[in-house]
């Protein structure tokens, strides 16, 4: 057997070269490297270094949160960004002021301007809370970086009382997806008066249904007025899309998913209807448990699947767009990337930017109003698994060991989970690096062992007491 000190050299061996490989991962990392240039960015003396792949179009990136050592950190090392890329690949406007970055919507009949949702946490003297959150929308053009608040309210608590989504119906009314008070509510932003609502216990029974009643129930967290006038709604917590009537309420036969039918979708987030005109009635949303972006056409009178696509890097997707060209713009949030899809399902674009939650292509028509439904592009699903390359590796993804590694990972452990280990762990983190984790925290679990029944073995060694009668 070998001797003790060979096996502590082995061991500390082990450790050391884990930890070395975790420096490594950290140092490296290609989101952090992003991030790095993004912030180092100087617009105003020209910038000018390449961050993202050329592309037509500007691009804008809305992020949820950009914390080095975590994603679910909410202290003062939280930071989130919205930036946006010139068609060559520089940076045309980054800003990291706000706590949170959500939905950002290009506004129409100009170049460079963008309306985006955010949330503020503010201190207790402000609002008399112990947390409270300042929910809003401005407008930024990002050729100028000039800013216009539109509308904004305070909410208490933050986790689940950020507004992630909004959707302009005219000039003065927005529709908003309100999280804190499970419902969608049309506001004046001239006024401040809100002018419609509907709550979602007019349809769901919160004591059957959705998540934890009142602190999380709904999580409605996406609205978007369609060419007929009703509003698309995303009731994430009920695993649902729904359609509402302004006058009449929950259109209920067009009501796509039901609670904890995971097989339609998961915990959905950004859903976009495509209209008939271009090919649908079709939704195309983000199914973000499940770790796919997916595709529902609507067909004598039913929704059916009619696309799916994910590689093995896919985690966490929460946002979908179908482009004019055909092809999808995809948000991959716990991937730390925002990618391109073409109509054979390749990645044909990509950039690395810890925890995007939502990207639009500026000229292309507000999110997916601009593109084709997937039945009518003929577009072929691409899952893991698949035959035909389904297993496919992104850009920052690692390959070899650690990327098959990776994927035997993803096919035992469930999407949830696997998210949700995700979301805690820094942006550098990929295959590789958590292989580095989990060796050194078993190797210094068995070192631990090790020692323990070596000092046990030695407790238990019979010691020999000779005793000397005196005479």
């Amino acid at each position: 057997m070998p001797s003790k000190k060979l096996c502590r050299i082995a061991f500390v061996s082990l450790i050391v070269l884990s930890l070395l490989g975790l420096a490594n991962g950290a140092a490296s990392s290609s989101v952090g490297q992003t991030d790095q240039r993004l912030r180092q960015a100087n617009i105003s003396e020209g910038g000018g270094k390449q961050v993202a792949e050329p592309r037509d179009g500007i691009t804008v990136v809305a992020t949820d949160s950009n914390t080095w050592m975590g994603k679910a950190g909410d202290g003062p090392r939280s930071r989130a960004e919205l930036v946006a890329f010139n068609p060559n690949g520089t940076v045309l406007y980054y800003n990291d002021s706000h706590t949170r970055y959500w939905d950002a919507d290009h506004v129409n009949g100009t170049r460079a301007t963008v309306e985006y949702f955010y949330a503020d946490h503010i201190s207790k003297s402000e609002c008399g809370q112990e947390v409270c959150t300042r929910n809003g929308i401005e407008r930024v053009n990002l050729s100028t970086g000039e800013v216009t608040p539109i509308f904004s309210r305070i909410t208490p608590g933050k986790h689940s009382t950020r507004w992630h989504d909004g959707d302009r119906l005219n000039d003065t009314q927005y529709v908003v997806a309100d999280i804190a008070q499970d419902r969608a509510f049309v506001v004046n932003t001239t006024t401040g008066v809100v002018e419609w609502s509907w709550e979602a216990q007019q349809a769901f029974d919160p004591r059957t249904s959705g998540g934890p009643y009142p602190e999380d129930w709904t999580h409605i967290n996406d609205v978007e007025v369609v060419q007929d006038g009703r509003i698309m709604v995303s009731v994430r917590n009920h695993d649902q899309v729904v359609f509402l009537d302004r006058q009449t309420g929950l259109v209920k036969n067009w009501t796509l998913g039901s609670d904890d039918n995971h097989d339609v979708l998961y915990e959905q987030h950004n859903p976009d209807y495509i209209p008939a005109e271009n090919g649908g009635p079709a939704v195309l949303v983000g199914d973000s448990e499940n770790n796919r972006v997916v595709e529902y056409q609507r067909e004598n009178g039913s929704w059916n699947r009619s696309w799916t696509w994910q590689d093995s890097q896919t985690q966490w997707p929460r946002d979908a767009d179908r482009l004019p060209n055909g092809n999808t713009l995809v948000t991959d949030s716990n991937g730390d990337r925002v990618f391109e899809l073409n109509d054979q399902g390749e990645v044909v674009w990509s950039v690395d930017i810890a925890f995007p939650y939502e990207a639009e292509r500026l000229g292309t028509g507000d999110e997916s109003t601009g593109g084709q439904s997937a039945k009518s592009l003929g577009l072929g699903s691409k899952q893991t698994g698949d035959s035909d390359g389904g297993r496919q590796v992104g850009d920052n993804q690692k390959k070899g060991i650690a990327g098959s590694i990776w994927v035997g990972i993803k096919d035992i452990v469930p999407g949830r989970y696997m998210n949700a280990l995700m979301y805690v762990l820094p942006a550098w983190m990929g295959p590789t690096e958590l292989a580095a984790l989990a060796v050194a925290v078993l190797g210094s679990l068995a070192w631990a062992i090790t020692e323990w029944r070596w000092s046990e073995r030695s407790l238990s060694v019979p010691w020999t007491i000779h005793v000397e009668r005196k005479r």
